[in-house]
């Protein structure tokens, strides 16, 4: 009996605790870690969501680049920190969805993390070197089916999200077309609109001043309706039901971080991301700023877990 009434007061001087910081939060500096090397659109986000907690709440706000295996590194150190809401991870899909199916073993587990919310999404675009002979996705699968093994495309490197989305488009359309991974999206695009690779999905804040002045096709793009201001450029899905493909940045938080630290953060940042300069500067990059509750990112991620991870099973996809 002694035990058991010692265990619950524990637990309930725990409670309290965590209630009193989340109370007191933030009252010293916040880190934001990004598992990938600086200048990618991940690191973009990242500083984003620092600038607008350091204009919210006055606290210094550092962000660190823990880059390698696949966003792992970073995820993992992540993970293991704090749960007091000072150590946070911004990532794209990799380590937070798509990751436990890909790996034999992970170090840390996605699906503990506390969401907060995603920042940003950018959606797929796919894209051709001029020369092909196909000014759409119908006519790009009928040139595959009618020339097997002719084609490639890019990828900024394996299981990434345009890795992973031209597999679920060859799956969709049944062709075959062989894969070129880069370290990067740099590279891959480099190459594209040089003619050494056919074809790639990349991210249309990427892609567009290429597709604007010429240097590559646009054929279709992967969100579920067409954007206002490509109205013009198809969905993939129009050709092939049920093609998703999005790159989207989430930030959360180590397991165990109160939900009142996870809830703070989220509507701050929801707030943040709607100021006119804020807004201005992604639209203008053509990202779309996210508006995402913990309890609505919680369901998103399990949807593109869901997602990727069929696309990775069907495939045979695997990372040691």
């Amino acid at each position: 009996m002694k035990k058991t009434f010692g265990g619950y007061l524990l637990a309930t001087l725990m409670a309290c605790a965590l209630i009193a910081h989340a109370q007191d939060y933030p009252s010293k500096p916040i880190k934001v870690i990004v598992p990938y090397v600086a200048g990618g659109t991940t690191d973009l986000m990242a500083r984003t969501v620092a600038e607008i907690l350091r204009d919210r709440w006055g606290q210094p706000v550092i962000v660190e680049n823990r880059g390698g295996a696949g966003g792992n590194l970073g995820a993992e150190v992540a993970y293991r920190s704090a749960a007091d809401g000072y150590t946070l991870l911004l990532s794209a899909p990799g380590p937070l969805a798509v990751n436990k199916s890909l790996y034999n073993k992970l170090s840390y587990d996605s699906d503990a993390f506390v969401p907060i919310t995603v920042v940003s999404t950018s959606h797929s675009v796919l894209i051709v070197n001029p020369k092909l002979a196909a000014e759409n996705v119908p006519q790009l699968i009928a040139f595959a089916k009618a020339n097997p093994d002719r084609l490639n495309y890019a990828s900024s490197g394996s299981a990434s999200t345009p890795h992973l989305a031209a597999e679920l488009f060859k799956a969709l359309a049944g062709i075959q077309i062989a894969h070129v991974p880069y370290k990067g999206n740099g590279p891959a695009l480099t190459d594209l609109v040089a003619g050494h690779v056919d074809m790639t999905f990349v991210e249309l804040s990427l892609a567009l001043p290429l597709i604007r002045t010429g240097k590559v096709r646009a054929l279709a793009i992967g969100s579920e309706k067409r954007k206002p201001f490509l109205p013009e450029i198809s969905t993939v899905s129009e050709a092939l039901p049920g093609f998703v493909s999005v790159t989207w940045f989430g930030l959360v938080a180590p397991p165990k971080t109160p939900l009142a630290i996870a809830n703070n953060l989220s509507m701050t940042i929801v707030e943040g991301l709607k100021q006119p300069e804020v807004a201005k500067r992604l639209a203008g990059m053509n990202i779309e700023a996210g508006n995402f509750s913990p309890a609505e990112m919680t369901q998103f991620m399990k949807q593109e877990s869901e997602r990727w991870g069929s696309v990775i099973r069907a495939t045979g996809m695997t990372v040691e």
